[in-house]
């Protein structure tokens, strides 16, 4: 149920039929409902989350729609539907140098090198391109960060610290890392309100699929220990394009329409926003056999 209640002046919004009595009441009409937080969890259990569950999560917030205590609310939601026992987890990723500081192999150009910050798992932020979600997790109180820079993990809850590390910094989205432990606990990826195209868990399929040409990249990253900085190289199947030739650059997509097409996930609104459920091991092993079928 969304609660309609608002305050304007101190006072609670009122009924169409009190506008011409009080034109603060026009202010309200206007004002769109807030979602709480059994709202959203009614919502994420009615989707098949539930206790004890590890859970992968995407947000589109604003597709969600307006939230009593803005993003804190699907994460107060989400920690209630998968309680004690349960724990939350996303993608951040970090907010590094940019590309255009980097050359064509990866390496940051001499006029940036300096002043490029230092990766550190405790104060990076998540990176802007993954929206606000992995932000407002990783600054959640209790919540842990892993230490591979690009395929960055934060998760909250009992599993969080088995999650997350160790995490490898090279080949961070395959064997031995947080999405094979994800996939290994027979976790759930959530899609709220994201495009399905920006499904992480995806790179953990690339990974292990068995075709031939994929592109690797190698990036330097500055990383702080001890204070200080230190440069590493780090090498990676490519995630920010297709892994091999011959794929569409949103086939991500076209993989999960795929799953749900053969009856796997389950959908359902959380909020106002369209909601995607599915395993993780499912997904996994659907999306391996479908690159391997191509190539």
């Amino acid at each position: 149920m969304r609660h309609e209640q608002d305050i304007v002046s101190g006072a609670i919004c009122r009924s169409p039929k009190d506008l011409s009595q009080d034109p603060s009441a026009h202010i309200c009409a206007s004002m769109k409902a807030f979602w709480t937080v059994d709202d959203l969890a009614r919502d994420l259990a009615a989707l098949g989350l539930g206790q004890g569950d590890i859970v992968l999560g995407h947000a589109g917030l604003r597709s969600i729609g307006p939230m009593i205590a803005g993003p804190d609310t699907l994460i107060a939601a989400l920690r209630q539907v998968v309680g004690a026992e349960g724990t939350i987890m996303a993608y951040a990723d970090w907010q590094g140098a940019p590309e255009a500081a980097c050359d064509e192999e990866g390496h940051i150009l001499p006029e940036w090198r300096d002043h490029v910050r230092p990766f550190d798992p405790a104060a990076s932020r998540a990176i802007r391109d993954n929206g606000a979600f992995p932000e407002f997790l990783r600054t959640t109180p209790g919540a842990l960060r892993s230490v591979s820079p690009g395929p960055s993990m934060v998760a909250l809850g009992a599993k969080a610290a088995w999650l997350i590390d160790p995490h490898p910094l090279d080949y961070g989205y395959g064997p031995g890392t947080p999405l094979a432990r994800l996939v290994e606990a027979g976790g759930k990826v959530v899609m709220i309100g994201a495009p399905w195209e920006t499904m992480t868990l995806l790179h953990h399929a690339e990974h292990l699929a068995d075709i031939p040409g994929k592109r690797v990249v190698r990036w330097d990253v500055p990383f702080l220990e001890d204070g200080r900085t230190v440069w590493r190289t780090v090498e990676e199947f490519d995630t920010g394009n297709p892994v091999v030739d011959g794929l569409d650059d949103d086939y991500f997509d076209e993989v999960v329409r795929d799953f749900v097409t053969a009856g796997g996930g389950r959908q359902g609104k959380v909020g106002a926003a369209d909601a995607l459920l599915v395993g993780a091991p499912a997904m996994t092993r659907f999306a391996v056999e479908w690159l391997e079928r191509r190539f």
